[in-house]
């Protein structure tokens, strides 16, 4: 009897209590929603770095003829052909 207590009730009714054994429901959703986006977490910033070491630089868009005789004309050169 050492997890049980004993109350004596005004009416001289005794009622035992027992401490509540395992775990709290609430605290394990937490702890697998907590693991769940932990995981998450870890797993991107694995699979970013790992795209970071191994994938090419991005390419630039190729400028297209119009903006470029638009630049050079802004410059004060004029574009080859005019």
């Amino acid at each position: 009897m050492s997890d049980e207590f004993e109350f004596a009730d005004k009416g001289n009714k005794i009622i035992y209590e027992k401490e509540a054994k395992g775990f709290n429901p609430g605290l394990i959703v937490l702890l697998v929603v907590g693991g769940l986006m932990l995981m998450f977490l870890v797993g991107n910033y694995v699979l970013y770095s790992y795209a970071q070491k191994t994938l090419p630089p991005r390419k630039k868009k190729p400028v297209s003829k119009k903006k470029m005789k638009r630049e050079r004309l802004k410059q004060g050169v004029s574009a080859p052909g005019e």
